[in-house]
């Protein structure tokens, strides 16, 4: 994190996040950075689908087509916070950390969605472990994913 933090600062690109099963972890691993309050602009931790739906204004028709754990809420998770946070790039995390299967998906599928700019990235891994273990395996591929992007 890091490192992701001092090219944020160097470039003075503004950074916010909206989180679902990471629940802030996110933004307790960012918030944690010295000097890092220059450019990171906050979190929303959207974990209950209504959070999705009545405060990021994602259209429930695309919750009920895609479910929640999906590449296009993600997309969208990303886009509204990018918008709500007025922020240069924004980080979302949706998926299932278990313990049991959510709308059908499996314990362990994630998705990551990154706005920077006008462009919108999603990425799906399937992860193993327990919650917690999850949980930072995204954190870390979300930090990797933003770094790429940048570079």
């Amino acid at each position: 994190m890091e490192e992701l933090a001092q090219l944020l600062i160097q470039r003075n690109i503004s950074i916010s996040s909206v989180e679902s099963f990471t629940v802030g972890g996110f933004a307790k691993t960012i918030g944690s950075i010295s000097g890092i309050s220059a450019v990171y602009r906050g979190t929303l931790v959207s974990y209950q689908t209504r959070i999705k739906r009545d405060v990021l204004h994602i259209d429930e028709k695309i919750i009920d087509q895609f479910g929640v754990v999906s590449k296009e809420v993600a997309g969208l998770m990303a886009i509204q916070g990018q918008k709500m946070f007025d922020s240069d790039v924004c980080i979302s995390f949706t998926g299932n950390a278990g313990p049991s299967a959510m709308e059908g998906k499996p314990v362990g599928l994630i998705y990551i969605g990154i706005a920077y700019g006008e462009n919108i990235y999603t990425f799906c891994y399937r992860l193993s472990g327990s919650r917690d273990d999850i949980q930072k395996q995204a954190i870390l591929i979300g930090i990797e994913k933003i770094l790429e992007i940048l570079k």
